[in-house]
């Protein structure tokens, strides 16, 4: 006996529309971190968001909570009991955690220490070449550690490194502050010196 066919194959199984916009939405946007919406698996939520009153539903209404606003419920703190949902526009909240990541990169760059090396012994030129650099270092944001290398019994030199290292400062006094005045430690003298802040600059 021919087995019945069916008009309109997978009719049967579809989700309903709004339940697929939300497992689409889910899987497209869904970090390791977070569950949202059809994915999460309590039965009870405690709800936060704005335009919500917070309190312990069902899935089900936290779900429709969401759905009537276009948003997303986003389990934030699974191991809470219940669970603690957000209803948010998740895809903006992505966008909102990745830039706040870029902006915490971007400081701990501009925090960072640059280091600067010379010699007892070094010429005008050498000089100029390395105040360059530690300039366009500070103009940057960064921190400059200038510091003299004493090589073999150089050290005897130790006077005429410290005045380098101040000479160095005084040049870069309009851009830098002095964090550690020159300090011998081992065979080399550090000099530490920060930017300045805005509205700095002409106080020297």
């Amino acid at each position: 006996m021919a087995t019945p066919t069916n008009p309109n194959p997978g009719a049967g199984n579809s989700p309903a529309p709004q339940q697929n916009r939300f497992q689409s939405r889910g899987r497209r946007s869904l970090e390791p971190e977070h569950k949202l919406n059809h994915l999460i698996r309590a039965s009870q939520v405690r709800l936060v968001g704005e335009n919500i009153e917070v309190g312990v539903y069902t899935l089900s209404q936290a779900l429709k909570f969401a759905e009537e606003q276009e948003l997303d419920l986003v389990e934030i703190s699974p191991n809470a009991d219940p669970p603690v949902c957000r209803v948010i526009d998740y895809k903006k909240f992505l966008y909102e955690q990745k830039k706040k990541k870029k902006e915490q990169k971007a400081n701990q760059a501009k925090s960072e220490v640059k280091e600067i090396r010379f010699g007892p012994n070094t010429d005008d030129h050498d000089f100029d070449f390395k105040f360059k650099h530690a300039e366009n270092f500070l103009k940057e944001g960064h921190k400059v550690r200038a510091y003299v290398f004493f090589k073999g019994r150089s050290i005897v030199y130790k006077e005429r490194g410290e005045v380098l290292l101040l000479q160095l400062a005084q040049k870069l006094t309009e851009i830098a502050k002095i964090e550690q005045l020159p300090r011998l430690e081992g065979k080399k003298m550090f000099l530490l010196m920060s930017p300045k802040g805005k509205g700095e600059g002409k106080k020297s």
